[in-house]
């Protein structure tokens, strides 16, 4: 089986290893964690990105947090503070664009792992930049699935994915408007469902183009699983809909 789930944030890695295994999920199935592992709470997602590259059916893809993340390399050097003192402008702007959006307990998971395990730090940082922005599912006879983190920033029905930018794909924010190709099940995070439909706090939204998974786990909420075979939401409350 297949299964989806989105911005987990820091989400505490064994409450999340409990929860896959009450569904269950087991090493035949395979899951897709649409970005944003980090940020905001507990270790900021460190384990969280850690056992995810040790699993071989597990494939993360970036959220707009791992861009940010990964545009901060500089934080993470021998000559850190150096590093900061010499700052461009362009690097201030994504540290301050990073700090405002939870970095605090990624940061210092990130620096704690650097001086502790530079190895595992190194072969961390090699994984997360070769983490795909998109990825095209095609499921038994139903139609393809396109899974993103945010859905498709400047859509266009003729415009193959890659030649969408990154901030289309892990920065837009769709309404409950928003319209993709027909022909695809778009699925994707980074908003979280209550911000589009009052009503869906903590449970997917779905409309006939796309389904969002942001069921706010970054906001004190849980993660939810999304089976694709089915489409069937599984929820940590077991109010499965």
């Amino acid at each position: 089986m297949t299964y989806v789930t989105s911005d987990l944030h820091g989400y505490p890695l064994d409450a999340f290893r409990s929860y896959l295994g009450s569904i269950p999920f087991t090493c035949t199935d395979e899951l897709y964690i649409l970005g944003d592992v980090v940020d905001r709470n507990g270790d900021g997602g460190i384990a969280m990105l850690q056992w995810c590259m040790e699993q071989k059916n597990v494939h993360l893809l970036r959220g707009n947090h791992e861009d940010m993340l990964l545009s901060c390399r500089f934080l993470f050097s021998d000559n850190a503070k150096k590093n900061i003192e010499q700052l461009s402008t362009n690097q201030l702007m994504y540290l301050a664009n990073w700090e405002m959006n939870g970095a605090a307990p990624t940061i210092q998971s990130l620096q704690r792992l650097y001086n502790e395990k530079r190895g595992d730090f190194l072969d961390l940082w090699d994984y997360l930049e070769d983490v795909p922005l998109y990825y095209t599912l095609q499921i038994g006879s139903k139609k393809p699935f396109i899974l993103t983190h945010s859905g498709l920033g400047h859509y266009a029905p003729d415009k193959n994915l890659d030649d969408y930018s990154v901030d289309d794909l892990v920065w837009f924010r769709p309404t409950i408007n928003t319209v993709f190709s027909p022909e695809t099940m778009m699925v994707f995070g980074h908003t979280p469902t209550s911000t589009i439909d009052s009503g869906s706090k903590g449970r997917m939204l779905r409309t006939d183009t796309w389904i969002d998974i942001d069921t706010g786990a970054g906001w004190g909420g849980h993660p939810m699983l999304l089976r694709l075979e089915d489409e069937r939401a599984f929820y940590l409350d077991d109010s499965n809909q």
